[in-house]
């Protein structure tokens, strides 16, 4: 069922929004060659707990193998939920950031992927190319309007520019758990109950350089592309209003 948000409910959505934006405002400029992304996951962790949240992503998943960090860090063919590690990061790489912030119950969910020092021409328009598709998405997010004008609109910006768009993974809910529904997806398929005013939604296009297939690695949460190319990921946590809508995380 969709959880529609109210004034107070919003207001501490917001609230967690404007922190995780702040905190990604400070990590971005972190991310430089030769740092470990274990590295970045500390400070995370720290920043976290002095704005007096708790990692929203930290154990989350299934019982047997939660996930260990307090950040997705994913590089170059790794499309989303890399996990944090003594990898060091290499000058020309993409490095998606995901995170969200659990702040008193309300959850927060932002992604963006940095361009490491000067990376290639390629990479620099895929790159560019997946940031359109999230506004284009977020543009089309309107009360209403139907869940999957999302979609087309993300979609046709990327198979217009050559790209693969994952469908393997969404959007998704969120505000008052880390995924909520409806599911949010980056093609036009699936259930498509209209927009309403309440609705918090994570809008976040996962564009890959050549197909969009991809494939989890035996860790049971890296995910890769099939063909080994470059994976851009973006991603803001929105909300739906009668006359308006407002990007959270921005």
């Amino acid at each position: 069922m969709i959880r529609l948000k109210n004034e107070k409910q919003i207001a501490g959505i917001r609230e967690s929004c404007q922190a995780l934006r702040a905190m990604f405002d400070e990590m971005v400029p972190l991310v430089k060659p030769g740092v470990e992304t274990a590295e970045i996951d500390r400070w995370v962790r720290n920043w976290i707990a002095r704005a007096g949240g708790k990692p929203a992503f930290f154990g989350y998943g299934p019982r047997e193998s939660p996930f260990p960090g307090a950040i997705c860090i994913s590089i170059n063919d790794e499309v989303i939920h890399g996990i944090p590690s003594k990898r060091r990061i290499a000058g020309g790489d993409l490095v998606s950031l995901d995170c969200g912030i659990d702040l008193g119950g309300f959850i927060s969910d932002k992604s963006v992927t940095v361009e490491v020092g000067e990376v290639s021409a390629d990479a620099h328009a895929l790159n560019q190319t997946a940031r359109e598709c999230l506004y284009r998405g977020i543009g089309a997010a309107k009360c209403g309007d139907r869940l999957l004008q999302i979609a087309r609109a993300v979609h046709a910006h990327a198979v217009s520019r050559g790209y693969g768009v994952v469908k393997q993974f969404c959007g998704h809910g969120v505000g008052l758990a880390v995924h909520e529904d409806p599911q949010v997806p980056n093609h036009p398929h699936g259930p498509n109950p209209r927009m309403a005013g309440g609705m918090v939604i994570a809008i976040e296009p996962m564009i890959n350089m050549g197909t969009g297939d991809v494939e989890i690695l035996d860790d049971n949460w890296t995910v890769v592309t099939a063909d080994g190319r470059l994976s851009s990921h973006w991603e803001h946590t929105i909300a739906i209003f009668p006359d308006h809508t407002e990007i959270l995380t921005e």
